[in-house]
């Protein structure tokens, strides 16, 4: 048994995980085309060689198809639309006004100036936060995001 590395000993694996790679690809590959011949000469029935020859040409096609091993890399990218909400709903969901809710309610609650008048008949800072968002006058910033990444930042009063 040797303790040289790869390194030392002048070896390079990468070749071998390459080959390994491609083999496993022509293997399912060629899995892949038989188990569609398969599907094809079952929903026929009896084959003729008319039947024959049109599969073949389908299986040919398949195997000379491109390969997309791995997706590249996607960058997310603001959405801009100027008149509002490009993506979702032109409204506010009920999970953005409770986060909005909540959020200012905590403000207030620990003391941070109201943008109206309290109103008279107001006994917690929730209906405060409430009324605030209900005028829309809450410099917030909504942001939505797409699952690829994407996203768009849309001003409360973008909002219906």
């Amino acid at each position: 048994m040797s303790n040289l590395t790869d390194q030392e000993s002048g070896t390079d694996n990468t070749e071998t995980k390459n080959d390994n790679d491609s083999k496993y690809g022509d293997e399912s590959l060629e899995n892949a085309i038989a188990a569609y011949r398969k599907v094809k000469e079952d929903a026929i029935g009896e084959l003729t060689e008319n039947d024959i020859a049109k599969i073949d040409q389908e299986c040919k096609i398949i195997e000379t198809r491109e390969i997309i091993t791995h997706d590249s890399k996607h960058e997310p990218i603001e959405i801009i639309n100027e008149k509002g909400a490009a993506m979702g709903p032109p409204t506010l969901t009920r999970f953005e006004k409770a986060r909005i809710m909540g959020a200012r309610a905590l403000q207030l609650s620990l003391g941070a100036p109201t943008f109206i008048e309290i109103p008279k008949n107001a006994t917690s800072s929730l209906e405060i936060a409430m009324e605030e968002l209900n005028l829309r006058l809450l410099p917030i910033v909504i942001k939505r995001s797409l699952p690829n990444g994407d996203y768009q930042n849309i001003p409360i009063d973008k909002f219906e």
